[in-house]
């Protein structure tokens, strides 16, 4: 299937930076100094095992979770990264709507507004084709996920994706896609901080929390 195009190339010499960050969940230090570097076009694959704080991580960077101690610097600025794209382990469908009711709704978080092309093309992706009208809780495990990842077609002028187990209960074609898309887009210059328990054939860089537990 071919991807939409890039109407649009984000900055080449985008940054992010974290240095010395806790990773902290309540009052519990998780983790402790973890150094991250990521430039455009990185995917890095973040690991570690349960409980090492990878879904705190992502918080963190998303701005749902404060940084207590470390620093955030955002091309060199102590800063978080600005409108990052985060899609958690809950993907936050609301299964009384529709799959078109949803992605619409998902996407007016980011100001977007697809044309009915647009929100087809999308779904088609995504393998949802011919799905608009249908009520999440029709669903499975998998197509309710690819709903909430829909929106990946659309986040291309975005610089950061913060993901968080995106592969889960999806199957190989649809793995395929996604790492397609998500090759394409650090192509373009985004970068892909994402967390995983199955190998991520399209990483370049990965980051092992393990070894920076307390």
């Amino acid at each position: 299937m071919n991807l939409s195009p890039f109407d649009a190339t984000l900055p080449h010499d985008a940054q992010l930076t974290c240095r010395g960050l806790d990773v902290i969940r309540g009052e519990v230090v998780l983790c402790s100094d973890v150094d991250l570097t990521l430039n455009a076009g990185d995917i890095c694959h973040l690991t570690g095992e349960n409980g090492t704080g990878k879904t705190t991580l992502l918080h963190q960077l998303a701005g749902l979770l404060p940084i207590e101690q470390g620093e955030v610097l955002w091309q060199g600025q102590p800063m978080l990264p600005p409108q990052p794209v985060y899609i958690g382990h809950q993907v936050g469908i609301d299964s009384q709507l529709t799959v078109a009711q949803n992605l619409r709704f998902l996407l007016a978080l980011y100001d977007v507004t697809p044309t009915a092309d647009a929100l087809a093309e999308a779904l088609a992706w995504a393998g949802l084709a011919g799905f608009d009208d249908v009520a999440c809780y029709q669903l499975s495990a998998g197509q309710t996920r690819r709903v909430g990842l829909a929106r990946l077609w659309f986040a291309h002028v975005c610089p950061l994706w913060l993901l968080d187990e995106p592969l889960t209960a999806l199957d190989s074609a649809m793995i395929q896609r996604l790492e397609a898309r998500m090759t394409q887009y650090a192509a373009h210059g985004g970068m892909v901080l994402v967390t995983s328990h199955q190998t991520l054939q399209v990483a370049n860089k990965r980051l092992d929390l393990t070894a920076f537990m307390v």
